[in-house]
């Protein structure tokens, strides 16, 4: 997978993503990140490449000219049209589900907006999906790209050390994760369940999807809705 971040903001996202596991799987080369300045690709010295919105209203609008050099500076590097996800609220909410559709493109180009938002026409001419994290406004695109980029990569072969860990994780099958235990037994007088410590399997699964229903329906009833 590789992944083209076109941002105003690259040392943010490169930073963030080279660290823990996603920064590991980068350097084996599982993965590769890649910062695209949109300022770059503006027409004057200053590398402004925002304005004033048509219409009157508050704040600046991202113009669509820097971004569409940006974006064909990556796609005619790759002779081909990848998938571009542009970050807004006003997006389909991210999900496991879309993790793991979009684990299985070879490119993924992420557009991160800032201001008041990107010219309608530079999205209308390159954005393939829009996507949204949560419904609350942020600053800008560069924490929701992040945030996505960290799922997605979870369900590459390689970027885990143990990928098992990936198909037991929350919303995989549609239900919370069950608790999770670890030594010492006995914790300020907590103790650990009694059927994780008998080792037999069979007994321990079954506890466990009890475990991840009880608390789907305690912590998100709308999973099991669905």
């Amino acid at each position: 997978m590789r992944y083209h971040i076109l941002t105003l903001f690259p040392e943010m996202v490169m930073q963030g993503l080279h660290a823990s596991i996603i920064g590991r799987a980068a350097d084996r080369g599982v993965i590769s990140l890649e910062a695209v300045n949109i300022r770059d690709y503006a027409d004057n010295e200053y590398g402004k490449v925002d304005d004033y919105p048509y219409g009157g209203g508050a704040g600046m609008v991202m113009q669509a000219e820097p971004i569409y050099r940006a974006y064909r500076a990556v796609a005619d590097r790759l002779e081909r049209s990848p998938r571009v996800l542009h970050m807004t609220p006003q997006g389909q909410v991210f999900t496991q589900r879309m993790a793991e559709e979009f684990a299985g493109e070879e490119d993924l180009i992420f557009l991160c907006g800032h201001y008041e938002g990107i010219d309608e026409r530079v999205l209308e001419e390159i954005v393939t999906d829009h996507v949204s994290i949560g419904d609350y406004v942020l600053t800008g695109g560069e924490l929701p790209a992040m945030v996505m980029i960290d799922a997605i990569s979870r369900m590459i072969p390689g970027v885990l050390n143990n990928q098992g860990s990936a198909m037991s994780d929350s919303f995989q099958d549609g239900l919370l994760e069950y608790p999770q235990y670890s030594r010492p037994r006995e914790w300020r007088g907590r103790e650990v369940p009694e059927i994780l410590l008998s080792g037999h399997h069979a007994n321990v699964e079954k506890w466990r999807h009890e475990q991840s229903l009880l608390r789907t329906r305690e912590r998100r009833p709308d999973l099991l809705g669905e």
